[in-house]
């Protein structure tokens, strides 16, 4: 549940603990428009140079865009060249620590109160729905691209998975912990719902089930093996976290 593979969050919102930087990165976001370098340097009174320096350690980080515009509407022979202008990038930066999905639950729930308003259907139903196709679909990527399997599918999406035992996997952190604290019943279904998907996308649901077991320091969904589900198949073992 983040931004894309390549995106370091944790670099981007560290590289403005440099003071001088996250007063750029301030006075552009700030502006009405693009801003070059000669406008920052003269408003932040520092030299061009280490405007320039900053301000593109900041495109490297994500957290500026840039575009090039012939300032004075000239083209052709003559014209110049285009000045490096700067503006605040688009991307939404957000870090939690332990990770949190807020973002994907508010995206579930706007598509149950959508649904619930259109057909009269009960928003809670929808909302299960929801998140089931959405697992279905971070299982069935993440099949494709986590090399460690279901545990790294888990572990990409915040849950922490721990082995108890061969046959069990405590989820430690909990993606939706402050709104399973204020609504559980509504959160914890759609939770496991969530967790029913990634296991049916990442071709586990025969042999791994979710089950609500809530406990105190976890989530409130325990993955467990059900032999009786898998009518004498092999079976693979549930992939052991390196962590347990």
């Amino acid at each position: 549940m983040t931004d894309t593979p390549e995106f370091d969050a944790v670099a981007a919102i560290a590289i403005l603990d440099e003071p001088a930087r996250r007063a750029l990165y301030d006075y552009v976001a700030a502006a009405s428009g693009s801003v070059g370098r000669d406008d920052v340097a003269a408003a932040m009174q520092m030299s061009r140079s280490t405007v320039a320096f900053h301000l593109d350690k900041l495109v490297d980080a994500g957290l500026l865009t840039v575009e090039y515009v012939r300032r004075t509407g000239r083209r052709g022979p003559g014209a110049g060249r285009p000045a490096k202008m700067y503006t605040r990038s688009s991307r939404t930066i957000a870090m939690h620590l332990p990770s949190r999905a807020y973002e994907l639950a508010g995206q579930l729930m706007a598509a149950a109160i959508e649904g619930s308003a259109a057909t009269g259907e009960n928003p809670t139903a929808i909302l299960t729905r929801e998140a089931a196709s959405a697992g279905q679909a971070i299982g069935a990527q993440g099949r494709t691209c986590a090399a460690g399997g279901l545990t790294d599918i888990l572990r990409n999406c915040g849950y922490e998975p721990r082995n108890v035992t061969d046959s069990e996997i405590d989820l430690i952190n909990c993606p939706f912990h402050s709104l399973a604290q204020r609504h559980t019943a509504m959160i914890c279904s759609m939770n496991k719902a969530l967790l029913e998907g990634i296991l049916v996308g990442a071709d586990h649901a025969g042999e791994v089930r979710a089950e609500l077991s809530p406990a105190q320091g976890r989530c409130c969904v325990q993955l467990r093996r059900d032999p009786a589900d898998n009518d004498g198949r092999e079976t693979r073992e549930i992939p052991r976290s390196t962590d347990a």
